[in-house]
Formats: structure tokens, sequence, C-alpha cells
């Protein structure tokens, strides 16, 4: 039996909880159970949320845990001095010890990110990076594991998070059932990105939500200003002053940004070759697909997919 530890502090996240349920579920679907799992804190006492519900805790430092997960916050979360003496012991105890969303900086605090790769909400990244200079913060991951060392981005990543743990623990198999009994898809791959294309461009009007409907839907396709006013129900000159205002781009520069956003998912997920995600996502040649991901990210397709399975336990199969 495995000991899963979920520390809170004063105004965590109940998001943070969420991942809890992934062990549950995992032991629901194994012949035994394999996980106990316990929320502690620093003191053991009744923890407020940051929506005000309240939560029974049990003291750190009582146990031994074999999984320790520390839980975020709307903000980075004060460190007290008995909390991040309790981290650094835990370090050399528990196998591994990993942090949703800001709970990173906790670990940072206590010194067992020096060195090391992490991540966190990418909100917070920049001050991660400026606080604690010695922590190398990839600020565009899901999550990222670094030796004993798990980190990974806010909300729902904490979920990617511990299905990757349970897949390293139990199996693909296992972890595949979890996921299809949370109903999530599959489980994200560490080194996917934050962001979303779709949600940074967000236009206003259904007029260019339609086009850039259209523009997902036949990114192997020559994507004309034509064809985007076409489908808009405008005339060319007036959709894109329209898109341009509501979005802040040009209508060429999101296609772009669809299309890199879609290869990038390919080669995360799937075993494609270069050529032929470039052919399928519209960039026609790998050159033109390498250019616009050294614009997009500063480092070409090759090294996103090395990132996205360096360290990673397999990529779960579509559920559908």
């Amino acid at each position: 039996m495995q000991r899963v530890g979920f520390i809170v502090v004063p105004q965590f996240q109940m998001m943070s909880l969420a991942a809890a349920s992934v062990f549950e579920f995992a032991n629901m679907n194994s012949d035994e159970a394999r996980y106990e799992i316990s929320v502690l804190s620093e003191n053991g006492s009744r923890v407020a949320s940051s929506l005000g519900m309240m939560i029974d805790t049990e003291r750190v430092g009582v146990d031994r845990f074999d999984t320790l997960i520390i839980g975020g916050g709307i903000g980075p979360p004060n460190a007290s001095a008995g909390l991040i003496s309790f981290l650094r012991e835990a370090a050399s105890t528990a196998r591994r010890l990993a942090a949703i969303c800001n709970g990173t900086f906790l670990l940072a605090e206590a010194g067992l990110l020096d060195g090391r790769r992490a991540t966190t909400h990418w909100r917070n990244a920049r001050e991660l990076q400026t606080r604690f200079p010695a922590v190398e913060v990839e600020e565009d991951r899901i999550f990222i594991i670094d030796g004993s060392i798990w980190t990974s981005a806010g909300a729902t990543a904490g979920i990617d998070l511990a299905l990757a743990m349970v897949e390293k623990d139990l199996g693909v198999e296992v972890a595949r059932r979890v996921a299809k009994s949370l109903v999530v898809y599959h489980r994200r791959a560490g080194g996917q990105s934050q962001h979303s294309a779709p949600l940074e461009i967000a236009p206003k009007s259904d007029r260019v939500q339609n086009a850039l409907a259209y523009a997902k839907q036949n990114l192997a396709s020559v994507l004309s200003v034509e064809l985007l006013a076409d489908a808009a129900h405008l005339s060319p000159r007036q959709f894109s002053r329209t898109f341009l205002a509501e979005t802040g781009r040009s209508p060429a520069k999101a296609v772009e940004q669809l299309r890199v956003e879609e290869a990038r998912l390919m080669m995360e997920q799937t075993r494609h070759s270069m050529d032929e995600i470039a052919r399928e996502t519209g960039f026609s040649d790998p050159e033109r697909m390498r250019r616009a991901f050294l614009r997009a990210f500063g480092q070409p397709p090759q090294a996103i997919r090395r990132n996205a399975r360096g360290g990673e336990v397999v990529l779960l199969p579509s559920l559908l």
C-alpha cells in the first residue's frame, strides 16, 4: 500500500484536491487498493480553502509517505518555517515530492528545486524564476518530472500529473481505465503547452469565430483572406479590418498560430513524421514549419517533440 499525502495551506484551491480522485479511482480500477490517501497540514487543524470551505487535516511529520503532493492557492503560498523544514526532511524519506500550481513555490523555498527543471501556473512562472534564479523554470509545460520531484501547472494539470504517477506505478492499462472513469479524454503529455490558440485569439463576433472555425477544420488547405472572409460573410477588406480589431493580429498570423498548435499536438500525441505533420497542418514542407516554430516557441519542432517525450511515461491512447 502506497501512502499519498496531499499538503494544503490556508487559502488553498479546492481544485488541487481533484488530483486525489485519480488515486481513489486507481484503487477502484485495480485488483486491490494500492493507495492510502491523506490530507495534511502543518498543524493538523481545520484549514480553510480559498472558497471558505473547511477541511479536516492530519499533522505533517507524524507518518511517512511514499508520495507527498503540495496543493496550490490563488497566489504563491506563504512558506512557514515549520513546513519548509518538513519538506526538506521529507525529500530524503519520500519516494517523490510533487507540487500542483503555486505549490511549486514551497518546494523552491525549501531549496529542493535548485538546479532542477520545474513549472507552475503560467501566471506566476516569471515570479518563480525571479525569486528563485537557481530553478530552471519552464513556464509553458503541463508538468515536469525531474528525478524525484514532480511539478505541474495550475488547475486541471494536477490531474495529468497524478495520472502520470498512476501510469508509472501501475501501468498504462490501469491509468487508461482511471482516465476513462474520470471522463478524461487522455492524459496530456507533460510537454504540452498550457496555452490554447483559440483562447488567446478570442474574437468577439460570431462572424470572426466562424472564420476561425473554418480555418481550424481546413488547416491542410490554402487559407486565403478571401476564403476566410467568405466564411465570415464579409468582404475581404472588411474582414481583415474586423479581424485585426477583434484579435489584435492579422488573419495570416492567426492561421499560423492555429497550425503551430495543431502541429505541436500531433508531435506530442502521434508518431507521424515531420513531413506528414507539416503536410496535414498546412505548412506544405518541414522547413516552413520549422520557421513557424522558431517564431512561436524559439525552438525547432524536433526540440518540442524531444521535450514532450523526455523523462515521460508512455502517453495514453485515445479513449474514444
